[in-house]
């Protein structure tokens, strides 16, 4: 089933800067992933002790929960008995919440040495207080929190530990322990039901796939039918965590019927509990993605659908939304299945959007965003074409709704907020309804036009700020979509008037969806591609002068002014030599500087936006306009500079710091990118030494995010320094090395694999005396399990640049990379993805090792040692047979590929000829390269397919 996002998701249609990347971090609440978040017992963020933090923990059972969750070894298993009492325990977590500093201390020190000296006690003692109905509330949601993050972690190579942790306890503890928690789905407290639930639900992600308690559904499901109703809610509960934690595969179809049996009967309407039809309807969220044959059959499927109809319709609030929240799922998951009910589903949204409580109106518009969704997805794939051999049939539920829900979308544009353009976390029914306006356009294309400009045309000049916003929005919402000559003599008639609006429009919130709307104009139809163009000479010195002043206004107008300058930059990128943006560069730059230097430039990201655009028209900018980018250096330099001079900064303002330190070294490197090449590159390489000082010093205070600017920043300076990067590498190396082992901050580990390629193809054989650090750090790096698993396909193309780099002297590694990359082929080959997400990073891996092995072919060609690749050309011909046959890579794995077997074929010439003949590789799949739409693949598998008959003739 795929993940559902609250709301929506969608940065490029939502009007509100941060709000949008928020959105897309936000998973819906119901999720058991989440509950440790979304409960008060809400642990901090910040790591233990680290840098700038002031307050540890949100709450001191929070501090108990973080610091029992972080052992720092695994300890041996004892048997179950325990000198400490259950009195103890309970004192004990009693403790750990304590307000006293020394108290809570004592408290977590006994209980972490309580773990290590006797973990089978200690999670049996835990079992025991949560079932314990005598017991204090407090000390037993710890106890059941403490036990949860024994055996689940978000890190997986924690996840791993703590699982064969479990596994390896003594049946006997764990039969006490699984006991203690059925019991504790009896206890009249709420809040321990839940808890027991969730820890359930994680013992069941961990025992069903080893066939470990069997007996567990079968026990969830004989409480269904008992009373009290408060047994019945947990047990409902448990079972949609279940359903969430384990995958559908694990859990017998005859269990799967009688589960979803279990729980549309609590969910019907005959039901006359609340608390129990609500756990139903949202167990039912949660065990969608096992309902596939169920959804199959049809009397199976109408009978959900009746009941999840009918859910919508309860006089309880919550019931609604969670009901609305299943047929969102549905949307996603079973698409081709509505067909039947989109009649009815559309009168029940259109309802509730309406008339109904605004956490059931966003669920609502949020149904109709996921089918827009779907088309989208369909339409893109397909291209509209579909046979009898397409997965997903598009039923144009959109376009057949039209008429209907486009008005009932505009409608909700008008319920803003009095204060939605100021607060960053903002999401209402009008944004919602924007935001799924912007998907149906996408969705139905031209067809969107004639339904919305009616209500633009009417709105647009009221005297109320609501209807002037609204028509400003639905316009800027329907901008990506509608083909640019359906829109381009709309928007070319609209383009003054927004202008205007712009500057004198006396409703921030009309301006704020202004600047936003006129950034989606110079987005989608600005450009070299728009036969038509919009800006002209003759506006061009109109917008530059509006959007500088716009620039001015309050933070929230001037982020989005900054975004729509950003586009307009954007769209001259391929213009030539002659951008009508040169008489304005100075001038821009100026203002956009001043913008990053206002006071309040810490509110609506409008610091991000200033910089963001300044290195867009930096990087877009003409070789007219290269003085005036040189002159920029030594400013930008200064800015950094000062910001590595404050002292006895607060964590608040450390944080600022930092970021703008980001901000900083990601402006640096787009000068670097434009200067660092001929004519410009003499006069701006004399900034090179001070600049690579500062980058240096930026690594010393320890931010996650500058770091990996600046060795961006490094990586592109190094490009540009080409050999005489050198003289760097002395001081840099400790650095380089320290990113290597940034394994908790992986981004910053991976950036540091992809400037040491960079600095490969600067230094070539001058690399050479630093590659036994470089290369016994990322063998380490590879073979750790705490390393994310996103970093090692970068890290194999990293074997492939510096053999290119240093040649035959590659020799002293092959014994240590080559075995790595066979295995790592091995487990690629057929790792075919149950999902998309899987799909995706097999293909990364795939062509992490095809890129090493391409940089190895390739660095020793012509080299007297090449026989010492002989022995490994059958295993990767294997690799690319096998890859082939699983017909699942995409198409920049199939040009590495193809280019590998030329390699191979160039490289090792007769010593290879027959075994290349005898693969598939190089008859099938070399002839659909040939034949491939893809220019770039058709010349890859033109010179294999020399390379292969010169190996083969010798």
């Amino acid at each position: 089933m795929k993940a559902r996002l609250l709301y929506t998701r969608y940065a490029v249609v939502c009007k509100r800067g941060a709000l949008s990347e928020f959105l897309v971090q936000q998973k819906a609440d119901t999720s058991i992933k989440d509950k440790e978040e979304n409960s008060p017992l809400q642990l901090c963020e910040c790591k233990v002790g680290g840098p700038g933090c002031e307050t540890r923990f949100q709450s001191p059972i929070a501090a108990a929960v973080e610091i029992l969750g972080k052992a720092s070894s695994l300890p041996s298993i004892k048997p179950a008995s325990t000198k400490l009492v259950a009195m103890e325990v309970t004192q004990l977590l009693l403790n750990a919440q304590s307000i006293d500093g020394t108290v809570r201390k004592h408290a977590e020190e006994n209980l972490k040495l309580f773990q290590s000296q006797n973990l089978a006690g200690f999670l049996l003692s835990l079992a025991g207080e949560l079932a314990n109905d005598e017991k204090p509330v407090d000390s037993r949601k710890l106890a059941g929190l403490v036990l949860k993050n024994a055996l689940d972690a978000k890190e997986q190579h924690r996840k791993y530990e703590l699982v064969q942790r479990w596994l390896s306890l003594d049946m006997a503890t764990k039969t006490q322990i699984r006991a203690f928690l059925l019991k504790t789905l009896s206890s009249p407290v709420p809040d321990v039901r839940s808890t027991a639930s969730q820890v359930i639900a994680k013992v069941a992600g961990i025992e069903l796939p080893q066939n470990q308690w069997p007996e567990l559904v079968g026990s969830l499901l004989s409480n269904i039918h008992q009373l009290p109703a408060h047994v019945k809610q947990a047990t409902l509960e448990t079972l949609g965590y279940l359903c969430e934690e384990v995958s559908p595969d694990v859990v017998e179809q005859e269990h799967v019927n009688k589960i979803l049996t279990a729980v549309v009967q609590g969910m019907n309407a005959a039901e006359g509990n609340n608390d129990v039809r609500l756990a139903a309807t949202r167990a039912l969220y949660m065990a969608l993605g096992f309902a596939q044959a169920n959804f199959n059959n049809d009397m199976e499927r109408d009978y959900i659908m009746r009941v999840v109809c009918e859910a919508t319709l309860s006089p309880e609030v919550k019931i609604r939304q969670a009901a609305f929240e299943c047929l969102v799922s549905i949307a996603s998951t079973y698409y081709e299945k509505l067909a039947h009910y989109m009649q009815d589903i559309f009168n029940i949204t259109a309802k509730a959007v309406r008339e109904d409580d605004e956490s059931v109106a966003l669920q609502a518009i949020e149904f109709w965003s996921s089918i827009c969704d779907e088309e989208i997805d369909i339409l893109e794939e397909y291209g509209g074409e579909f046979t009898g051999d397409s997965d997903v049939p598009c039923f144009y539920f959109t376009k057949q709704a039209l008429p209907a829900l486009v008005p009932l979308l505009l409608e909700t544009l008008l319920k803003q907020e009095e204060d939605q353009d100021l607060d960053e976390g903002a999401w209402n029914i009008a944004m919602a309804g924007g935001t799924c306006l912007g998907l149906v356009a996408r969705a139905v294309g031209d067809d969107i036009v004639p339904h919305v400009m009616p209500f633009i045309e009417e709105k647009i000049s009221k005297p109320d700020w609501r209807e002037r916003e609204a028509a400003t929005y639905a316009f800027g919402s329907i901008l990506e979509g509608p083909s640019p000559d359906k829109l381009m003599t709309i928007v070319n008639a609209a383009l003054t008037f927004m202008l205007n609006a712009l500057t004198k429009d006396p409703s921030n919130h009309v301006k704020d969806t202004t600047a936003w709307t006129l950034g989606r104009i110079f987005e989608f139809l600005h450009g070299s591609t728009i036969e038509t163009p919009i800006i002209t000479q003759a506006n061009c010195q109109q917008i530059v002068t509006v959007l500088i002043q716009s620039m001015k206004d309050a933070p929230n107008v001037a982020e989005k002014a900054c975004g729509a300058l950003y586009f307009l930059a954007q769209g001259y990128e391929d213009i030539g030599p002659n951008s009508p943006l040169t008489p304005f560069f100075q001038e821009i730059i100026q203002s956009l500087l001043a913008v990053a230097h206002r006071e309040d430039a810490t509110e609506s990201r409008l610091r991000t936006a200033a910089y963001e655009a300044l290195n867009e028209v930096v990087r877009c900018s003409t070789d007219e306009t290269s003085t005036m980018v040189l002159q920029l250096v030594p400013v930008i330099m200064l800015e950094l500079h000062n910001t590595l001079e404050g002292d006895k900064l607060s964590s608040d303002e450390r944080e600022k710091q930092n970021e703008l330190q980001g901000l900083l070294c990601g402006c640096l490197q787009v000068i670097i990118q434009k200067l660092g090449s001929e004519p410009t590159k003499y006069v701006f390489m004399q900034h090179a030494d001070q600049m690579m000082g500062l980058f240096l010093r930026v690594f010393g205070c320890r931010s996650a995010t500058a770091h990996e600017e600046a060795m961006l920043a490094i990586g592109a300076l190094a490009y540009a320094a080409g050999p005489d990067f050198a003289k760097y590498m002395p001081e840099f190396y400790k650095y380089l090395e320290m990113g290597l082992q940034n394994f908790e901050e992986y981004q910053v580990c991976a950036v540091t694999v992809g400037v040491i390629g960079d600095i490969c193809r600067a230094l070539e054989d001058k690399i050479l005396p630093y590659c036994d650090g470089i290369m016994t750090q990322l063998l380490k790096d590879l073979s750790s399990n705490q390393l994310h698993r996103s970093v090692k396909p970068p890290i194999f193309s990293c074997f492939g640049d510096i053999a290119l780099a240093i040649g035959e002297n590659f020799e002293k590694y092959i014994n240590y990379s080559m075995p790595m990359l066979q295995s790592a082929a091995e487990l690629s080959a057929h790792a075919s993805g149950a999902d998309d997400e899987m799909t995706e990073y097999t293909n990364s891996l795939r062509n992490g090792i095809l890129e090493a092995y391409s940089g190895i072919f390739q660095g020793f060609k012509n080299s007297p040692k090449t026989q010492l690749l002989i022995p490994y050309a059958p295993h990767i011909l294997q690799f690319l047979d096998s890859i082939y046959m699983e017909k699942d890579m995409d198409e920049v794995v199939m040009k590495t590929a193809i280019g590998v077997l030329g390699d191979l074929a160039d490289t090792l010439g007769s010593h290879v000829g027959g075994l290349i003949q005898q693969s598939v590789s190089s008859k099938e799949f070399l002839n659909e390269c040939l034949s491939s739409d893809d220019h770039t693949i058709k010349e890859a598998a033109e010179w294999a397919k020399h390379a292969i008959t010169r190996a083969i003739s010798v």
